[in-house]
């Protein structure tokens, strides 16, 4: 079912699906929580009974003071025992609830990274990170408030109702069919104004939070574009107009909250009155005692507190699952990549890449950008790719990652077809350099090692060494253990590349995937990642995507890529020559003097 039809007709069905496959895995816990919760609800229930019988014979005419206080006694000890039973009950699935329910929330935490960490490149590039982090903490938090109103109000409300009609039908049909209506025109007119009426605008709520969430970390983010521009001012005016929106959104679900409490009241209040009036009207014809009487309006009492409450928790239940739908969206959303049923792991020895009638159509473009490529990369072969922004260079490494699939033809490494094999194991042996090293808000080591769990000191220092980081880390006064900030913000570009090229030391994988290193950095740092990248290249298939044609001119092959097709291959002597060449054109424009 399309999204926007499945919301229309209510996202009820979906949320609780999604909750009770997670109850359905602690059966033991639900069955104590439901038993004892049930348990406690019956000895409420019977309480009024006792209380009739106190009234009874305190007022009986003819019984001797002694016999109507031990009556009376024994009314009172039953008031008590119940009393006590439903504490203790009570207790016990309140205890319960909380490992029940914080189970199932790591449970759903966990369940929801591990697949935002596995949506394709083109699911986070749409989306906001901030947005992503509000829709599953804010679905965790909702499974709190879903579970208490499940099993800790609905459940225990829907036994006093259904024992309440059967106790009073017994003894006075009409105050049990007039109990029985009362209650069934409360709850379907809470719950009508809850979906339809509540719903709609709670929705379009969390919809502008989720997005005031996203405008939140897009400019936190983006923190140090915002003071380069001098644009504070500017950011505060679009965070103001998302949080009026929010406002103006969430300004109407409060008020249809309270419209819908007040007609709630209104309908106990006629209830109380039908009940009270029934009572005294049975009194009237003798058919009731006083303590009748004081059982059936002690039993209302009862039955009211647990109606307005339904009223609440109805409208409680409606607002978790408003808040859970996103997250459960997240969970009904496809992978876009996923292995195929029992995937091998790839075993890289060689590490030569063949690219086989390979086609490859960017979804939602008009025309392919690959059609029937062919191109072999030998083992230990280094390969630059060159040419114009939007020819297909960054796509070509993409594809090696299984970043995405082709739509046509095939890719193998070492003979092994990508597409046949678990994307961990590919990607594991694969090390990539961006042009924009991104590292993680936690120490130099922990960033270093990242590309080898477990790894020790010596050998992350080793690779330091290796991509010259050894030198800058050691003036650090904390050394390995410098905390690099978000993003690696607190390193300079420079620091940063070094970084990310013991990384890549550090994996010593058998194929490098660089995307010019050295593009946007001074002289000293440039000259040092160059030393880094020759050492690394060394016995590995290395390609690089080359902006600047002087960090491919001792490539063993160069690949020229135009409009998705490589026009061009060979070394940089062979392709200047080439007259009216790609390769030439681009050359001639980067050293600003023509050719002879």
């Amino acid at each position: 079912m399309p999204r926007s039809s499945r919301r229309r007709s209510g996202a009820i069905a979906p949320v609780l699906g999604f909750t009770f496959r997670h109850w359905s895995r602690q059966p033991g816990w639900l069955s104590l929580i439901a038993v004892t919760i049930t348990a406690a609800t019956l000895a409420d229930i019977f309480i009024p009974v006792f209380a009739g019988r106190l009234i009874d014979a305190l007022t009986a005419p003819g019984l001797d003071r002694d016999a109507a206080l031990w009556a009376a006694f024994r009314a009172f000890c039953g008031m008590a025992g119940l009393g006590l039973a439903m504490l203790v009950l009570r207790h016990i699935a309140w205890s319960g609830i909380i490992p029940f329910t914080l189970r199932i929330m790591s449970d759903v935490g966990a369940n929801s990274f591990h697949r935002v960490q596995r949506f394709s490149s083109d699911w986070h590039a749409n989306s906001f990170a901030g947005s992503t982090v509000r829709k599953i903490t804010r679905g965790m938090n909702a499974l709190d408030t879903l579970h208490d109103t499940l099993l800790l109000a609905l459940l225990p409300s829907s036994v006093v109702l259904l024992g309440t009609v059967l106790l009073l039908g017994a003894s006075w049909p009409v105050l049990g069919l007039v109990m029985a209506l009362g209650s069934i025109a409360y709850v379907a007119l809470t719950a009508v104004l809850a979906t339809r009426y509540i719903a709609p605008a709670s929705r379009l709520s969390n919809q502008w939070d989720t997005r005031m969430g996203g405008t939140l970390a897009d400019a936190v983010t983006c923190n140090a574009v915002v003071k380069s521009f001098g644009a504070e001012d500017r950011e505060d005016a679009r965070f103001a107009h998302v949080v009026s929106r929010w406002r103006n959104r969430t300004w109407r679900t409060w008020t249809r909250h309270t419209r819908s409490a007040t007609g709630q009241i209104a309908v106990l209040l006629v209830l109380r009155l039908c009940i009270t009036g029934v009572a005294i009207l049975l009194w009237w014809q003798g058919r009731a005692t006083p303590g009748d009487v004081t059982y059936v309006l002690t039993t209302y009492f009862v039955v009211h507190g647990y109606l307005r409450d339904i009223g609440m928790h109805i409208n409680h239940l409606q607002r978790s699952i408003n808040e859970m739908e996103e997250l459960v969206d997240l969970h009904a959303a496809p992978l876009g990549l996923e292995d195929r049923p029992g995937a091998p792991p790839i075993v890289i020895r060689a590490g030569e890449i063949r690219f086989e009638h390979v086609g490859f159509h960017y979804q939602g473009h008009d025309t392919p950008l690959y059609t029937d490529m062919d191109v072999r990369i030998r083992a230990g072969e280094r390969v630059g790719l060159v040419g114009r922004s939007g020819s297909g260079k960054t796509t070509f490494v993409k594809l090696i990652q299984r970043l995405h699939d082709v739509t046509g033809g095939r890719i193998l490494i070492d003979g092994q077809d990508i597409a046949t094999v678990t994307q961990t194991s590919l990607r594991r042996q694969i090390a990539i350099v961006q042009q924009e090293p991104v590292l993680f808000h936690r120490t130099l080591a922990e960033n270093i090692a990242y590309a080898r769990p477990g790894a020790s000191m010596a050998q992350i220092e080793n690779a330091a060494r290796l991509a010259n980081a050894e030198d800058f880390i050691a003036r650090l006064p904390k050394g390995y253990q410098t905390l690099v900030g978000e993003r690696g913000v607190k390193l300079s570009g420079g620091e940063r590349q070094r970084i990310a090229l013991a990384r890549a030391f550090l994996a010593d994988t058998p194929i490098l995937i660089l995307d010019e290193a050295t593009s946007s950095l001074d002289p000293e740092s440039e000259a040092l990642i160059q030393q880094a990248v020759e050492r690394l290249m060394q016995g590995r298939t290395s390609i690089i995507i080359a902006h600047r044609l002087s960090t491919v001119r001792a490539m063993d092959r160069i690949l020229v890529f135009a409009s998705g097709e490589v026009v061009e291959q060979g070394r940089h002597e062979d392709l200047v020559r080439l007259p009216e060449g790609h390769y030439r054109r681009l050359f001639e424009t980067q050293a600003g003097v023509a050719l002879p």
